[in-house]
C-alpha cells in the first residue's frame, strides 16, 4: 500500500470514529436520560423501592412546582449543581407515576408574577450581593387543595432529597393522616423551655415530634385521661409519668383489643432532668410499667443502667486541655452491628446516639414472643443508677465495668398472645363501660426501648436557621427509629426505606479502639499524676502563705530557709509532675498517630511508588520482547 493511500486510510479512520462517537452520545443522551450508575455504598443516587411503591401506586394526579431562579443563581456553582440533580429527579418520578405526577419547572425573575407565585406559595428567598432573590423551593399540591412545601432546598438536607421529594408526595397522597396518641411527661410539643415558652409564643417543639406531626395526626393525651381514643392507630409512651390505675387498665385493654404501642421507658431521663427545672411539669428521671410489662413478658430493672466500653461515646472532661475527652460508658454509640437487620424498624439503621439506657429481657414462661431490635456489644456491664445519677467521673464508670459478654438488649419487638395485667377486673371495683378482655384478641404488636433520650435534639441533628426557618440535619438515625416503628406499627413500610440512606457516618473503628485501650492502659497513671499535682499545688500555695514545713501555720512573716528550700523543691516536683502528666497525654494519642503517619505514607508515597515500579516493571518488560524480536 502507497504511503498517500496509508495517510488517507488513516485520516478516514478518524473522521468515522469521531462521527461514531458524537453519534453515540447524542442516542445515549436522548434514550438512556435518567439511566446512572450508582457506585455509592448505600446507593445514596438509585431511587429507593418505597420511593418506586409510592409513585407508581398514586391514584390522584399531583402537580408539583418547582422554582428556580436560574439566571440569579447562575453565580453560585453549588446552588446550580443541587438544582440540576432536584430537577432531574424531580424528572424520574414524573417518568415513573406513568403522568400522575406533573411537574412544572419555574424560573421566578425578579419583578414578575413568577415571583410574586413563589413569595404567596411562602417559599423562602436568600438575598444576593446584587440585592435580587434566588427562590429554590417546591410546592406540591393535590386534587383537594392539600399543599405542602420545601420553601428552599438546604445544602445540610441535600443527602436526604429522596426522603423529602417522597414523604411530601406520601403526604399529599395519603390526606387522611393516621392518628398516633402521645403519652408523655416530656415537653416534646413544646420543646426545652416546656410549658413557660409554649404560654409565650416560644415554643421549640423537639424535632422528632415536628417529624411525626408532618406525617401523622398526634394528639397529645391529657394527663388526666380515662380511655384511649378509638380512632387511634397507634399509642406512642415517652418516659410516662406516674399514671393512675385506670390509666394503666386503658392501654391494657388498647393492647389487648389490637391497639399497637410504642414504649419508651427509661432508668435515668437525662432530657427530663435537663427539663425539670424549666417545667413543672416535667416528669421524673425514672420511667416504668412494671403491670403492663409483666403482663406483656417484658422484664426490666429501673435501676440499672448499661455501661458499654466499645461503644462509649468521647465526651469533653474538663476545660483543662491536659485532661482532654474521656470514654463516656453510658452515652452509646450504636452502629448497625447491634441492630437488627431482619426486622424493618432497624434494618436499614446506621448508627443512633442514646445515653443511659436500661436493659429489657424476656420473662420466663411468657406467652408473648421477644424480638430484640437493639443491642449492647459484649463488652457492657449494668452499672447502678444511683452511681451514674451521682456524677461519676467517665474515668470511674469505664473502671466499674466488667464486661459479661452478653448484648443486653436496649429495644425488643414483643409479639404474639398476652394477658391482661388486671386479671381481677377493672381496678377500683368499677364498671367498665366496655367488657374486659382478659387475654388478648390476637397477637400484640408492642415496640419497647429502655431509653427516651433519643428524642433529645442534642443527641442526634442539628438545628439551623435558614432564612428565617429552622432546618434540621441529622447526624444519627434517632427520628428514623422512632417514625419507622410508627410506621411500621401502623402497617405501612414504604418510608422506611428512605430515612436512613443519607447517614454516611463511618465511623474510625480501629481508631476508637486505639483510644480505649491506651485510656484504660494510661488512665490509672493519669489519675495518680493528677492527684500528685493537686497535692503539690496545694502544699506549694501553704508555704508560699507562710506555712511551716510540717504544715503548721506560722506567725512569722519571713520565710526560713528550710521554707525556702521546701519551696524550691516543690517548684521542681510541681514542674516534673506536669511534664509527667503531659507525657501521658502524648501517650495517649501515640497509637493513633502511628495509624495515621501509616496511612498518610500510604496514600501519598506508597501507591505512587507501587504505580511507578509496576511501569518501570512494565518498560523492562517490553525492552525485552522488542530485544527478543529483534534477535529473532
Amino acid at each position: 500500500m502507497k504511503p498517500v493511500s496509508r495517510r488517507l486510510y488513516a485520516i478516514g479512520a478518524m473522521a468515522c470514529a469521531v462521527v461514531i462517537f458524537a453519534g453515540l452520545n447524542i442516542a445515549a443522551d436522548a434514550t438512556f436520560t435518567t439511566e446512572r450508575l450508582d457506585l455509592t455504598q448505600n446507593g445514596l443516587y438509585t431511587l429507593a423501592p418505597g420511593t418506586k411503591h409510592i409513585v407508581e401506586n398514586l391514584r390522584e394526579p399531583i402537580t408539583l412546582k418547582f422554582f428556580y431562579s436560574k439566571k440569579v443563581a447562575a453565580d453560585y456553582a453549588q446552588i446550580q449543581a443541587y438544582s440540576n440533580r432536584v430537577g432531574d429527579l424531580l424528572q424520574e418520578y414524573a417518568a415513573l407515576s406513568h403522568g400522575k405526577i406533573i411537574v412544572r419547572e419555574i424560573d421566578p425573575e425578579p419583578f414578575t408574577p413568577a415571583e410574586d407565585e413563589a413569595s404567596a406559595d411562602g417559599l423562602s428567598a436568600a438575598p444576593t450581593e446584587t440585592g435580587d432573590s434566588v427562590y429554590f423551593g417546591l410546592v406540591g399540591t393535590n386534587t383537594i387543595n392539600g399543599k405542602e412545601i420545601v420553601p428552599f432546598f438546604s445544602q445540610d438536607r441535600e443527602p436526604y432529597l429522596e426522603y423529602d421529594l417522597t414523604s411530601l408526595i406520601y403526604r399529599l397522597a395519603t390526606p387522611k393522616k393516621p392518628v398516633v396518641a402521645v403519652i408523655s411527661s416530656l415537653p416534646l410539643d413544646t420543646g426545652a423551655g416546656g410549658m413557660m415558652a409554649a404560654l409565650q409564643g416560644q415554643a421549640r417543639p423537639f424535632v422528632i415530634y415536628q417529624e411525626l406531626q408532618q406525617t401523622y395526626d398526634t394528639n397529645m393525651l391529657d394527663p388526666d385521661f380515662k380511655s384511649i381514643p378509638p380512632d387511634v392507630d397507634v399509642l406512642m409512651i415517652a418516659a410516662p409519668p406516674a399514671l393512675k390505675a385506670d390509666q394503666v387498665y386503658a392501654i391494657d385493654q388498647f393492647v389487648l383489643h389490637g391497639g399497637r404501642a410504642l414504649v419508651f421507658v427509661d432508668p435515668l431521663s437525662e432530657l427530663s432532668n435537663a427539663n425539670s427545672g424549666l417545667d413543672q411539669q416535667s416528669g421524673p428521671a425514672v420511667s416504668n410499667l412494671p403491670e403492663l410489662f409483666h403482663a406483656w413478658g417484658i422484664s426490666y430493672d429501673p435501676g440499672k443502667i448499661i455501661g458499654d466500653k466499645k461503644l462509649a461515646q468521647a465526651v469533653q472532661v474538663s476545660a483543662d486541655p491536659l485532661q482532654g475527652v474521656a470514654r463516656y460508658p453510658v452515652w452509646l454509640h450504636l452502629d448497625a452491628k447491634e441492630f437488627d437487620p431482619n426486622d424493618q424498624v432497624t434494618a436499614s439503621l446506621q448508627l443512633l446516639n442514646l445515653a443511659s439506657a436500661g436493659a429489657l429481657s424476656p420473662l420466663k414462661g411468657a406467652t408473648t414472643k421477644f424480638a430484640p431490635l437493639v443491642t449492647s456489644s459484649d463488652q457492657a456491664s449494668l452499672l447502678d443508677s444511683a452511681e451514674v445519677r451521682m456524677g461519676a467521673r467517665p474515668q470511674d464508670l469505664m473502671a466499674d465495668i466488667h464486661p459479661t459478654g452478653k448484648h443486653y438488649v436496649i429495644a425488643a419487638r414483643i409479639s404474639g398472645p398476652a394477658k391482661t395485667a388486671f386479671p381481677a377486673g377493672p381496678p377500683n371495683g368499677e364498671t367498665a363501660s366496655t367488657p374486659q378482655l382478659k387475654q388478648s384478641a390476637g397477637p400484640i404488636n408492642v415496640v419497647v426501648m429502655a431509653d427516651s433520650d433519643i428524642f433529645d435534639d442534642r443527641f442526634w441533628v442539628r438545628v439551623e436557621n435558614l432564612y428565617g426557618r429552622r432546618v434540621a440535619a441529622p447526624f444519627a438515625d434517632n427520628a428514623a427509629f422512632v417514625l419507622n416503628a410508627v410506621e411500621n406499627l401502623t402497617g405501612s413500610s414504604d418510608l422506611i426505606s428512605l430515612r436512613t440512606r443519607a447517614t454516611n457516618d463511618r465511623p474510625f473503628t480501629v481508631v476508637k479502639k486505639l483510644q480505649a485501650d491506651a485510656q484504660a492502659r494510661f488512665q490509672q497513671k493519669a489519675d495518680a499524676l493528677q492527684a500528685k499535682l493537686t497535692d503539690t499545688q496545694n502544699r506549694l500555695r501553704a508555704l508560699e502563705q507562710g506555712a511551716s514545713v510540717t504544715g503548721e501555720p506560722s506567725t512569722s512573716t519571713t520565710l526560713t530557709s528550710e521554707q525556702k528550700a521546701e519551696i524550691e523543691k516543690f517548684k521542681r516536683d510541681l514542674i516534673q509532675t506536669r511534664s509527667d502528666l503531659r507525657d501521658v497525654q502524648r501517650n495517649l494519642r501515640r497509637e493513633v498517630d502511628a495509624l495515621g503517619s501509616l496511612l498518610a505514607f500510604i496514600n501519598i508515597a506508597l501507591v505512587p511508588m507501587l504505580v511507578a515500579l509496576f511501569a518501570i516493571a512494565l518498560a523492562i518488560l517490553r525492552r525485552r520482547r522488542r530485544a527478543r524480536a529483534i534477535m529473532v
